[in-house]
């Protein structure tokens, strides 16, 4: 008995996890959408994200494009900078930084106040009122950061180009001409829909568990920072393991390098 609640313990979580995704996935089927609930979380989240997301991807660029031009410079191909900004920007710094960013402020926020809604037993109230919270409050939510996630790489990828411009150029002494040239040299529309791909996934993977999480808190106010906490980690766990599925997943079938 001791072992099987010992393999217990870790799957109870998870299975509720699939359980809370499977819910939403049928709430989505069900008219109407509650768009008002949806249009004002995609105002807070955008609102919370896009300038920690700014000042978090330019030094983050800056820095592993400056890293890389050392080595191109050092066996003489400066020129290829653009070509390596491409694949960095598109492939995985864009889509990580905007998740990180969404994860850490939106998923937060969310899961804390549908914890609160659970101790103020708001949850157990719209139940009896015969209002599914899956539908009213997860549904927007999950949408909200899946939407603000993918736009948000979209921004982060232009604004990422343009720092790899400025340092190789602006700083590095690379050929303008040839950083614009080269950009398309290893990150073609594939690695741009996988840089899509990977912000539509890590958003709605961020949702989800912020949701689940904050519908699975118990006991009083200490449980809700625990979830907010459990939130962070659960998520940006999730979200490095997604990012190496995909990329796995694009090697093996030869859609491109990362």
């Amino acid at each position: 008995m001791a072992v099987l609640d010992a393999v217990r313990a870790p799957v109870r979580p998870l299975g509720g996890f699939f359980a809370t995704a499977l819910d939403t996935a049928v709430a989505a089927t069900r008219l109407p959408f509650p768009g008002r609930e949806f249009i004002e979380q995609t105002r807070f989240i955008i609102r919370v994200s896009i300038v920690p997301a700014l000042l978090l991807v330019i030094p983050y660029l800056g820095v592993v494009l400056f890293l890389i031009n050392q080595l191109l410079a050092e066996i003489g191909a400066l020129d290829l900078a653009g070509a390596a900004a491409g694949l960095v920007v598109l492939t995985n710094a864009a889509p990580i930084a905007a998740v990180l960013v969404v994860s850490g402020a939106g998923a937060t926020a969310i899961a804390a106040d549908l914890g609160s809604r659970v101790i103020r037993e708001e949850i157990d109230a719209m139940k009896v009122l015969g209002i599914d919270p899956i539908h009213r409050l997860v549904l927007p939510r999950v949408v909200a950061m899946t939407l603000v996630s993918t736009c948000l790489t979209l921004m982060l990828s232009v604004v990422g180009l343009v720092a790899g411009y400025i340092v190789s150029v602006g700083f590095q002494g690379a050929s303008p001409g040839q950083f614009v040239a080269n950009l398309s040299l290893l990150a073609g529309p594939g690695e741009f829909y996988s840089g899509l791909a990977k912000g539509l996934t890590f958003g709605l993977l961020g949702g989800l568990i912020a949701c689940h999480r904050g519908l699975a808190t118990t006991g009083g106010p200490k449980a809700v920072g625990e979830a907010v906490n459990e939130t962070v980690v659960i998520s940006f766990m999730a979200l490095f393991l997604a990012n190496a599925l995909i990329s796995a997943v694009r090697i093996q079938f030869g859609l491109g390098t990362l």
